[in-house]
């Protein structure tokens, strides 16, 4: 009965922002409108912008459905730029759980009461978020601390708000007329598959340990260490660090930071850690990344929140990095075949024809003053054309972008004419010598020795082998059919289609007759959304 509630409750508030305004004509429409007719939109609504009403509505829905905005804003390939920023301002922020019950959670991982670990605990709460909350804490012997929690019950709750967006997004893939290249199934698992990552501090401690290794000799980044005895999958425990937000720039000319410096740093630290160390903190904004106000270190940054790290492929990377450069030197020529070369754009597209697309993407940017010159845009742009092609973007790369786009935001706050072009290219210049210098190869080519050997031992019995089922015409080829399992598979989803049809059709029967007698009520209201959602799963699927 609550997936039920809870459908209806999400159609419903769908229906007072005009959400269901956004749904293209189709067969179902009269069906919408009579729903329509017992929730409408609300008044104060209608004159607000659709990003607004998309967070608003979100944002009504509960935090898991704040993620997801979260989510979508990154996926600027798809969206249209006023809803990307508008779900790129949601903030996960919601009610405190009781301290008890984190107490009695901390204890239960640490299997020892907490007397005995700590010195003092905080029951008042420094964050909350939808996954878990934070806690400050003095260890035996006075050391600070913080402690993260994962909230009561937390995956079972994501699970079943998973589950129905699933069914959301069948609905979405069956009415949309370009959902082929939304692919609401991908966006809920790509959701999924972020949440339940989030949920396993263990995880998000080892990302920790591996950024705060990787910059520990460095001037400009720090990481707060993990305590690593009372780590565990439902508890973080970590240095607790001070600093103020990255974006307070009145607080930071308060306390006389150089925020031009900082802006730059900010630049060089991203292009580090993607193309140098092939690691980047990947949910970059201010709420995670502090300036350091400590004397011996003040102005160098404190990365924190580490649920969500980026790494690329090495064909990827190298493509990313030469694309760059291309772009810095205005090669469309060389933008183009890398495209191809890393197979975002198909093979079979004409090189001068994709060659004018890049130029019509590229050139715009750079009649601009270099003080404006984005080279996030550029690349989303950029990724968008991939996208016209129907070629699937990785999602390391979607992750890139909203980093990138975080980064240069952050930048453009501390200093708004800094000219991003000076400062990345020089810095992904070194990058690339250092990375393709004989002394780079020759390390490589030392690490992977002991594979080469090995693999090139079995080179001539594998190639007497071919030789010789040649000769004695032995060459099989094995091939696998799929048409069973198919057509097993089209039967069953025909048959779940037609009970799912049969429902809406009695629901929506019901729906009327109540309508007519008894007026609106809850009975109606959940009729009318058992019918919609009936319609909803009967609909055909694309083949």
């Amino acid at each position: 009965m609550k997936p039920l509630l809870r459908a209806i409750a999400i159609v419903r508030i769908a229906f007072r922002y005009g959400l269901d305004e956004w749904l293209p004509a189709s067969r179902i429409t009269p069906l919408l409108r009579i729903v329509k007719v017992f929730v409408p939109t609300a008044a104060a609504n209608r004159a607000l912008p659709r990003g607004a009403c998309l967070s608003m509505a979100l944002q009504e829905l509960g935090p898991l459905f704040v993620k997801l905005g979260q989510v979508l804003s990154t996926r600027r390939d798809l969206l249209p730029v006023d809803i990307a920023d508008e779900l790129a301002s949601l903030r996960d922020q919601v009610q405190a759980f009781p301290s008890s019950q984190a107490r009695a959670l901390i204890e239960a991982g640490l299997q020892r009461p907490l007397a005995d670990v700590f010195e003092r605990f905080d029951d008042e709460p420094l964050a909350s978020a939808s996954i878990a909350q934070v806690h400050a804490a003095w260890l035996q012997g006075g050391r600070e601390v913080v402690v993260k929690v994962l909230r009561p019950d937390i995956e079972a709750h994501i699970r079943a708000d998973i589950a129905l967006m699933r069914l959301l997004a069948d609905g979405l893939y069956r009415l949309h007329p370009h959902a082929d290249k939304i692919r609401p199934h991908d966006v809920v698992s790509e959701l999924e598959s972020t949440l339940l990552a989030e949920c396993n501090l263990q995880r998000e401690a080892a990302n920790a340990s591996l950024m705060r290794r990787l910059w520990q000799d460095s001037p400009d980044l720090s990481v707060p260490e993990v305590i690593w005895p009372l780590t565990g999958e439902k508890i973080l425990v970590m240095q607790r660090v001070y600093g103020i937000p990255a974006d307070a720039v009145a607080e930071l000319d308060q306390r006389g930071i150089d925020r031009k410096a900082l802006a730059a740093k900010a630049v060089r630290i991203l292009y580090q850690q993607v193309f140098r160390d092939n690691y980047f903190h990947a949910d970059a904004h201010a709420g995670n990344i502090w300036v350091d106000i400590d004397g011996a270190r003040s102005g160098a940054f404190i990365a924190m929140d580490f649920g969500i790290v980026g790494q690329l492929s090495e064909q990827d990377q190298y493509y990313l990095a030469e694309n760059f450069m291309a772009i810095f030197h205005k090669d469309y020529r060389k933008i183009a075949r890398l495209h191809v070369q890393a197979g975002w754009m198909p093979a079979s597209l004409r090189l001068d024809e994709l060659e004018a697309a890049v130029r019509a993407v590229c050139e715009p940017y750079f009649t601009r003053p270099l003080s404006e010159f984005s080279i996030a845009e550029v690349v989303i742009k950029l990724l968008q054309t991939a996208q016209k092609y129907q070629l699937t973007v990785q999602p390391q790369l979607i992750l890139l972008q909203k980093t990138l786009l975080n980064t240069e935001g952050l930048a453009r706050t501390l200093d708004p004419h800094i000219d991003l072009w000076a400062v990345a290219r020089p810095v992904l210049e070194a990058i690339l010598r250092e990375r393709y210098s004989a002394k780079a190869f020759a390390a490589k080519l030392q690490k992977q020795w002991p594979e080469i050997v090995h693999q090139a031992s079995g080179l001539p019995a594998l190639l007497q082998s071919a030789l010789t089922q040649q000769v004695d015409g032995e060459t099989r080829i094995r091939m696998r059919s799929d048409e069973i399992a198919q057509l097993v598979k089209i039967s069953q989803r025909n048959q779940r289609q037609l009970f799912a049809l049969a429902v809406a059709v009695t629901a929506g029967f019901a729906a009327g007759l109540l309508a007519l007698l008894a007026g609106p009520g809850p009975i109606l209201y959940a009729a009318s959304a058992l019918s919609l959602g009936g319609f909803v799963l009967a609909w055909p699927r694309k083949p």
